[in-house]
């Protein structure tokens, strides 16, 4: 059964979509399976309950799909071509569906676990790329084969280990990075109570109160994070400044972050 965030999420996808008629269809797709349901809530029970992780399910892969259609719409507004684009194979919707397969099913490898789980999703995400591509494209070899090569780019590369070419993954890795507000690590810091190793990012994350996303003032992009508590920088410099810092999409990027009633600090 999904979550009244889940259906929320799916709700400011599916109105940042309403231009784009085949993504569109392609996001609803992705709502209503059923297999790709229950593999995103595997692999949050996985990162929670076993391993003491911050959301890494259902809830979480929207977030990032909705930060990443946000990002990649703010470019078009201001003019600015994807890689699909500018390199004259793809229309912005096909970048546009790449980004939501890839906000969708980057993590599934939390099912089998934390290590090399980018690596992991690749395997798993592959074969619902397969069928949702036949189903929305279903006389387009070309398109499909297009759209899913960049949706497994941008899963492999979202953990800043893998080298990444194009924007639209640099821009996955961004919208993941910007996943980081208190309530992802909720759930884990009210079952864990024994002390362990990466805790730091859990009570980091709890300091995180709103990341904002809109047009900059002095680039396209510009992302603010608001805070309770120093311990929130942890988060900031050590996830999302790494992930901005290695994405193609960098230059597109204004960064800010602060305690509420301090000065905030300009990272890019």
């Amino acid at each position: 059964m999904k979550s009244q965030k889940q259906i929320n999420l799916e709700s400011k996808i599916i109105d940042k979509l309403k231009n784009y008629p085949k993504c569109l269809e392609l996001a609803k797709y992705l709502m209503e399976d059923e297999e790709l349901q229950v593999m995103q809530d595997y692999a949050n029970n996985v990162s929670i309950k076993r391993l003491g992780y911050n959301d890494h399910g259902p809830v979480h892969m929207r977030q990032v799909a909705n930060n990443a259609i946000k990002m990649l719409n703010i470019l078009h507004d201001n003019d600015i071509m994807t890689s699909l684009e500018k390199e004259e194979i793809g229309t912005f919707e096909d970048s546009l569906c790449a980004v939501v397969l890839a906000g969708f099913m980057h993590d599934l490898g939390m099912m089998i676990g934390r290590c090399c789980h980018e690596e992991m999703s690749v395997a798993l995400a592959q074969p619902i790329i397969n069928r949702v591509l036949e189903a929305i494209f279903p006389d387009d070899i070309q398109k499909r084969t297009i759209i899913k090569s960049l949706a497994l780019e941008s899963i492999i590369g979202h953990m800043s280990t893998k080298a990444i070419h194009s924007i639209e993954a640099g821009i996955i890795l961004i919208a993941d990075g910007c996943d980081m507000t208190k309530g992802r690590a909720r759930i884990p810091l009210i079952i864990n109570h024994t002390p362990k190793v990466g805790d730091i990012h859990k009570y980091s994350a709890n300091a995180i109160e709103r990341v904002i996303i809109k047009h900059g003032d002095r680039k396209p992009i510009k992302i603010t994070i608001e805070m309770s508590g120093d311990v929130g920088f942890f988060q900031i410099e050590e996830v999302l400044f790494t992930k901005v810092n290695s994405s193609p999409a960098k230059e597109y990027i204004e960064l800010y972050a602060g305690v509420h009633g301090q000065q905030y600090k300009c990272y890019l």
